[in-house]
């Protein structure tokens, strides 16, 4: 499977502290790939390097074959890397929809995308009915459909997710895998951040554990729960 997205011995730092040290990821075309650790092993610190928002100290980041590690956040972006953070980043003095007219400003000197802007709104239809309320006043569920909805728009080739079931609901959690899964087959790669390794099988194509800034696991979800001393680190 060909490489749309690759890290390579990637080191980024927050402030004076070491996050990563030295990672190496792939997520292949139409590939979803699950990045299941702990709080604080570094998952939120590896989708903010690949999207641009810490930069990386050395290693490299490649996405459709093109070197992208001193792009900017908006020029990753409007290549095709959608971002929806694990805080959501739903505006919230703005209605829904002033914030997804954002999204389309920024997209405005994007072509091509795997997504046209309608596919946006059948992955989370409930979405239309909110486009008049203001941030402000979403549940915690409604500021994440909003922002993967959001992501969406800017028709991407590849979609990062921090933390995207977290807080939900076991029956939202559910709600919410199925969207994954519905992205997916739109032909969307999609690399997810995730603290709970079970929720992380019910999605992943593939898995990478990681632990204080150290890929431990990396290969078929199943097959992490075989390795005790990954699980007891996952699991703390």
């Amino acid at each position: 499977m060909a490489a749309l997205l690759e890290l390579t011995s990637v080191v980024t730092y927050r402030g004076p502290a070491q996050v990563l040290r030295g990672i190496s990821l792939t997520v292949g075309e139409r590939e979803s790939v699950c990045l299941v650790g702990r709080n604080g092993a570094g998952k939120t610190t590896t989708i903010d390097t690949i999207m641009g928002l810490l930069p990386s100290r050395s290693g490299s980041v490649s996405f459709n074959g093109q070197d992208v590690t001193r792009l900017p956040a908006h020029r990753r972006a409007r290549l095709g890397i959608g971002y929806a953070p694990e805080d959501t980043g739903v505006f919230p003095d703005l209605t829904v929809g002033e914030n997804f007219e954002i999204a389309r400003w920024l997209a405005r000197d994007r072509d091509g995308g795997s997504a046209a802007s309608g596919d946006a709104f059948s992955v989370f239809p409930e979405v239309q009915d909110l486009l008049g309320r203001r941030g402000l006043n979403l549940s915690g569920g409604q500021k994440k459909m909003v922002a993967i909805t959001r992501a969406m728009t800017l028709k991407p080739s590849i979609l990062l997710l921090d933390e995207p079931f977290e807080g939900l609901a076991p029956v939202v959690v559910t709600r919410f895998i199925d969207a994954v899964r519905a992205i997916k087959a739109m032909g969307i790669s999609i690399l997810i951040a995730e603290s709970n390794v079970t929720n992380s099988t019910r999605v992943a194509d593939r898995l990478y554990a990681l632990d204080r800034g150290d890929i431990i696991y990396q290969g078929l979800p199943q097959r992490v729960f075989d390795d005790a001393g990954v699980m007891r680190t996952l699991r703390g």
